[in-house]
């Protein structure tokens, strides 16, 4: 049985993202928690640390951290999962929206941080995370345009889809106002069975952190 190290449900998307990785492939795993009060765990969620060792998933005598490296290892070993697209084209297309999400959109991030059981209707966005929003919502279009959707890549979930997925739920949660295309996109990701399983473990996550919403 394979282990997947996760940290909190309701704050981490690089958690989530890692845990869509596994699930999309049809790996069997057990996760594993990193404990509330963990000062790397905390590091990575105030955003202090460029680097940390969650999610990391352990197979055999394999240990993959970061989530594209997690992706790619997934790829080779379900090949048939189809997280990467078979079409040269569009593979390249896919890792270079997924590598962009990967290293960019800090003041996104900073500014909209994930908070799945939180809603602030009428959020005010500030330029320069409207800056990465507009970004993400061209790179949103494109691809919905490029491949006809409903997806990124086109008919299934791919890689794309799960680094995406924390944002689609920061939309949600900071009311971000999207055109028609893009809203149906943000609605369609968080409408996914494995999206809504992981909001329930989200929404049943103990309040432990209250320190966040101070430094947040």
């Amino acid at each position: 049985m394979a282990t997947l190290t996760i940290s909190s449900k309701n704050y981490s998307s690089w958690s989530l993202r890692g845990w869509l990785l596994c699930k999309m492939a049809g790996l069997a795993f057990e996760e594993e928690r990193v404990p509330l009060d963990d000062p790397d765990m905390k590091a990575e969620l105030l955003l202090l640390s460029p680097s940390f060792l969650v999610p990391r998933l352990v197979l055999e005598d394999v240990t993959v951290w970061d989530t594209l490296a997690i992706a790619a290892f997934l790829n080779e070993v379900f090949p048939q999962a189809g997280l990467l697209p078979a079409d040269r084209a569009v593979r390249a297309h896919c890792l270079s929206i997924s590598g962009e999400m990967h290293s960019g959109f800090a003041n996104m991030r900073s500014a909209l941080p994930m908070n799945i059981k939180a809603h602030y209707p009428g959020f005010k966005v500030w330029a320069g995370a409207q800056a990465d929003i507009d970004r993400i919502v061209a790179i949103w279009r494109g691809c919905l345009t490029a491949h006809g959707g409903p997806f990124l890549m086109g008919t299934a979930p791919t890689l794309a889809d799960a680094m995406y997925a924390p944002v689609c739920s920061r939309f949600t949660t900071y009311d971000v106002k999207l055109d028609p295309e893009c809203d149906g996109y943000r609605a369609r990701v968080m409408a996914l069975p494995l999206m809504q399983e992981w909001i329930a473990g989200a929404l049943n996550e103990p309040e432990e952190l209250e320190e966040l919403g101070a430094e947040f």
